[in-house]
């Protein structure tokens, strides 16, 4: 139901068991969608111990814990394992993702240069072109019903063609993003085998596509350097950066494989959680005509009818705030998954090595002890004197401390970019009953896509 002038609009929330799941049920549950495992009481207490293995497992919702977690301790509490075992054949074992320790900081020195503020600025050009595309696209069939989360990704991928690659590199970005959305849908089995320790070859529905997928993703990545080193770009882009950079601290650089592992994550993670955040906003918009009217005064007033400038950006200031309150709702990366790396204390807790211990975001996000009216959305949350009282563990759609995405200020930019250049073009308008349920891929995509009906404004 759409929110009228005023109030609040309210999304179906999923529904979570208040009691333990036996095996099979949770099982079942775990490979459709591990978000519907997650007791009801994630979003009601500070922490939660649930059985598993050994040593049981620790759920962490408490902000002051999470950043003890994230930010405190964080060499104390490494990425779990799992993390190698689900996202490591798509991206590599040892890329700036899924690395730790010394592996991981050099690679995060070396390429953080690119993703600094006024490099990201310098991209505005490139993101705002591949939203007026999109605006050209869908206006061309004003009326119609479209997958909005198919046309996110198509954007964002745009932009990371252009951003990372110039533009010039032959990409079939439709076989590109199926082979992403394939792999990703076997994540549930992946989990499953992961809680029952099988190994990895054990068969399961999709696999052996799936690894197909990766194969073919890999080796784009591979055909895309070697053709870089032949042929550098007239115009630096992200992977120029990428070649040229070194660890500040002994001159390492990346090799082949590394670059490849590297520019596959920046790939596959830099347009599916931006494209996300994007189809969510534009579903919850939707359902606030409210919200929509101050978008489209704000877009209107700041940028006028030309292009999003980099002048714009800060002026842009609810159009941001409309990208958090989505990203709050619905973050892309749903849960952050460490592990006592050492026996550890943990607030007044005392957990030993081994202990797995989950933050989830989605969770936390709508923790009823921590935000008020947690289910409604309300990018007012997010106005300036509200998020100066926010700690700091509450909001983490980006994760926290030192592991936080490299990527998290070209992502919240490109967001609000493209956002105020398609809202001020067009309409979306949600497709009456349809409820789209957030399903876990890894990422956090609404389950059956996002069909919205697209009018010219």
């Amino acid at each position: 139901m759409t929110a009228a002038d005023g109030a609040l609009f309210t999304p179906e929330v999923l529904s979570h068991p208040v009691e333990p799941l036996g095996l099979l049920r949770f099982l079942r549950r775990l490979v459709d969608n591990p978000l519907a495992t997650w007791p009801q009481a994630v979003f009601e207490e500070k922490t939660l111990e649930v059985p598993f293995g050994k040593r049981g497992l620790l759920f962490v919702m408490d902000p002051p814990l999470v950043d003890e977690v994230l930010v405190g301790k964080a060499a104390s509490f490494p990425k779990a394992p799992i993390i190698r075992r689900t996202i490591g054949p798509a991206v590599g074992d040892d890329s700036i993702f899924t690395a730790e320790g010394a592996a991981w900081r050099w690679q995060r020195r070396a390429a953080s240069p690119p993703f600094r503020h006024g490099t990201i600025l310098s991209f505005l050009p490139a993101f705002t072109a591949s939203a007026i595309a999109t605006v050209d696209r869908l206006g061309a069939s004003s009326g119609d019903t479209v997958d909005m989360a198919e046309a996110m990704m198509e954007t964002t991928f745009d932009v990371i063609v252009e951003t990372m690659l110039s533009g010039r590199t032959r990409f079939d970005t439709k076989r590109f993003g199926e082979e992403i959305s394939r792999y990703f849908d076997t994540v549930g089995w992946i989990a499953a085998y992961t809680t029952l320790r099988l190994p990895d070859w054990l068969p399961y529905p999709g696999r052996r596509r799936a690894m197909a997928g990766n194969r073919f993703l890999r080796a784009e990545m591979a055909r895309v350097i070697a053709e870089r080193r032949i042929a550098p770009s007239p115009v630096p882009d992200l992977l120029d950066a990428l070649i040229a950079a070194t660890d500040p601290e002994d001159g390492r650089a990346m090799t082949d494989a590394e670059l490849a592992d590297n520019l596959l994550t920046f790939v596959v993670a830099g347009h599916e959680t931006t494209a996300l955040a994007l189809t969510w906003a534009l579903w919850l918009i939707g359902h606030a005509p409210a919200v929509e009217a101050r978008l489209l005064d704000e877009v209107e007033r700041v940028v006028g009818a030309g292009p999003v400038e980099a002048a714009h950006i800060e002026g842009l200031a609810y159009t941001k705030q409309v990208i958090q309150e989505a990203m709050r709702l619905y973050p892309p990366a749903p849960i952050i998954p460490r592990i006592a790396a050492e026996d550890v204390t943990l607030g007044d807790r005392q957990l030993a090595k081994g202990t797995p211990v989950y933050i989830p975001v989605y969770a936390v996000h709508r923790h009823q002890l921590i935000w008020d009216n947690p289910a409604a959305f309300d990018p007012d949350r997010f106005a300036p004197d509200k998020t100066r009282q926010l700690h700091r563990g509450a909001y983490l759609p980006f994760g926290a401390g030192p592991r936080i995405c490299i990527g998290a200020a070209f992502a919240q930019i490109e967001a609000v970019a493209i956002l105020a250049t398609l809202i001020r073009s067009l309409r979306f308008v949600p497709v009456p009953n349809h409820r789209p349920m957030p399903t876990t891929r890894l990422t956090l995509r609404p389950e059956g896509g996002m069909p919205m009906r697209v009018e010219r404004r």
